[in-house]
């Protein structure tokens, strides 16, 4: 600690008892900031336990697990990691609810799957949807616009759409204790990514007012697009319905690598979808820890897994995480608290 002196004359000299006084706050006042609790809203136990010696350990120049400064990358899923994915992915339900918005424009979907049972709200045969008309509806409700006014148009649905259960934006529904560990990470020197296999620009629009993750280190599922010159001349990149990269299962770790260049030290997932990352995590020498959330809290978020198409997370997955020695997040047992809004 770096005190400022300043000179005195004799008659400012402080007595004994004031001395003694401020050299006693200073050490409360050290010793206070010491205990804070980087972890508050996480219950003792296995989970708390390892992310404390995993940072102990990655910054401890003297110990066996040091991790450089510069090699101290930690990649964190979203959906179901960071906020809320049931009972649908927030981008889907935005996806959604473009299709009804420029319905009005496109007479064929009436009669055209997969948006006449959009438009007729038949939720047992949007249950029944499979990957290429999910696919379908992002490419026709994601593409034929600039890049920013994508952006102003999720910006806008985020400040009106609210979440079923909840009733609140989807912003809100954020992780608390996962706010803690990005916090503890970062004032650890860890740099922070966002690898989701949601979409890359979709997820760019809200990371950083809620994450603290700025666009460019956020890694997603990516379209194509095309430079062009707008009306004004001016240049401007158009979205495109073809997909660049499906950041999911193996293409985590691609995409990992096409942006990153490094193995991460630390990976935090939820599902079978971030396997790959949390393999390829484990790759490598010195401090490693791989996190899996585990949704097993019906009261208060959801209790789902094995048989949830929507973030599974199967046996097989379970299993791998025993014998490799990844930890599981128990919502129920290891976080006290699930949202910020709670008291």
């Amino acid at each position: 600690m770096q005190i400022l002196m300043r000179s005195r004359s004799p008659h400012q000299r402080p007595g004994r008892a004031a001395a003694v006084a401020a050299l006693a706050f200073l050490l409360v006042g050290q010793h206070a900031h010491a205990q804070v609790d980087p972890l508050p809203c996480w219950n003792e136990g296995p989970a708390r336990k390892a992310v404390l010696e995993f940072v102990r350990a990655a910054t401890d120049p003297a110990g066996p697990g040091f991790v450089p400064p510069e090699e101290r990358i930690a990649t964190f899923d979203n959906d179901g990691t960071l906020w809320v994915e049931q009972p649908i992915y927030t981008q889907v339900a935005f996806a959604l609810d473009r299709v009804r918005k420029l319905a009005p424009g496109h007479s064929e979907w009436k009669t055209e799957e997969p948006f006449r049972s959009i438009l007729s709200g038949d939720r047992d045969a949007m249950t029944r949807f499979t990957i290429q008309d999910f696919a379908r509806v992002i490419a026709t409700t994601h593409s034929g616009m600039t890049v920013d006014e994508f952006h102003a148009i999720i910006k806008e649905w985020l400040a009106a759409a609210k979440h079923p259960r909840y009733r609140r934006p989807y912003t809100e529904l954020v992780y608390q204790p996962m706010l803690e560990l990005l916090r503890h990470l970062r004032a650890n020197g860890f740099k922070i990514y966002i690898v989701t296999g949601g979409g890359q620009e979709f997820v760019r629009v809200f990371a950083e007012s809620i994450y603290g993750v700025p666009p460019e280190q956020i890694i997603g599922s990516a379209g194509k697009v095309k430079f062009e010159y707008g009306r004004d001349g001016e240049p401007t990149l158009v979205k495109l319905p073809d997909v660049l990269l499906l950041d999911d299962k193996a293409g985590k770790p691609e995409g990992i690598n096409l942006v990153i260049g490094r193995k991460p030290h630390a990976s935090f997932g939820n599902s079978t979808g971030d396997r790959q990352m949390l393999e390829w995590t484990q790759a490598g020498t010195g401090a490693r820890l791989m996190m899996l959330v585990h949704h097993d809290d019906s009261r208060r978020e959801y209790d789902y897994g094995v048989n949830s198409k929507i973030g599974t997370f199967s046996e097989e997955l379970m299993e791998e995480a025993r014998r490799r020695g990844w930890v599981v997040i128990s919502m129920k047992d290891d976080w006290n608290r699930i949202f910020p809004f709670e008291k």
